[in-house]
């Protein structure tokens, strides 16, 4: 995975606004997740989401942005998000994804009524949220980035079907984490992301 340093990241990429950025080639994009241990080690060698301790039967986040993960997952240091994992999929079958997400919130710009919206949150089995995005020490910054539940047939397609790959980020993120406890974010290497164009009308 190319990489680059966080003061260029800044630098490159727009700080207001709602953009999906995210790890990215021609035909792939990656998007990250927490485990725990045992959930990790099934999907690194089998290659997608299952085992004994993982469950189909509730809605699962992904996020395209590193730097959202580490927030969520404390740089891989709250129980049970140990284990960080970098998950390819095409961008085919991301944005299959994105076209049946259905916003967490009422948008009145979107929905004609709170009970058209309510109706789609209950035939859809992804949901989305713009939620702002955050620095290396997860403060809040303008910019807002996407994360996606998947539950049901989705996650299921997603989880058995989609990945084209799964690898183990924890080392690095490790290794990254140093130069956050230090406060040496110049030294700090982030995946090197972009902005996805994408021509959705989703939310």
């Amino acid at each position: 995975m190319k990489t680059e340093r966080y003061p260029q990241s800044l630098n490159r990429l727009p700080q207001q606004g709602r953009y999906l950025i995210g790890y990215q080639t021609e035909h792939d994009i990656v998007v990250y997740q927490a485990y725990r241990p045992q959930i990790a080690d099934y999907a690194v060698a089998h290659q997608k989401l299952g085992g004994a301790h993982f469950s189909y039967d509730r809605m699962s986040w992904i996020k395209p942005g590193f730097l959202w993960m580490m927030y969520r997952c404390g740089w891989a240091t709250k129980t049970g998000q140990e284990r960080v994992l970098a998950i390819t999929l095409s961008k085919e079958h991301f944005r299959m994804i994105v076209d049946q997400a259905v916003p967490t919130t009422f948008k009145p710009k979107q929905y004609e009524g709170q009970e058209a919206w309510k109706a789609a949150l209950r035939n859809s089995e992804v949901r989305v949220q713009w939620d702002p995005d955050h620095s290396p020490y997860g403060g809040k910054l303008e910019r807002k980035a996407i994360q996606l539940g998947l539950k049901g047939s989705v996650l299921e397609a997603f989880g058995r079907q989609y990945i084209t790959r799964i690898d183990d980020v924890t080392e690095f993120v490790k290794e990254q984490r140093q130069f956050v406890d230090r406060r040496q974010t110049e030294l700090l290497n982030i995946p090197f992301e972009t902005v996805m164009e994408y021509e959705g009308n989703n939310d």
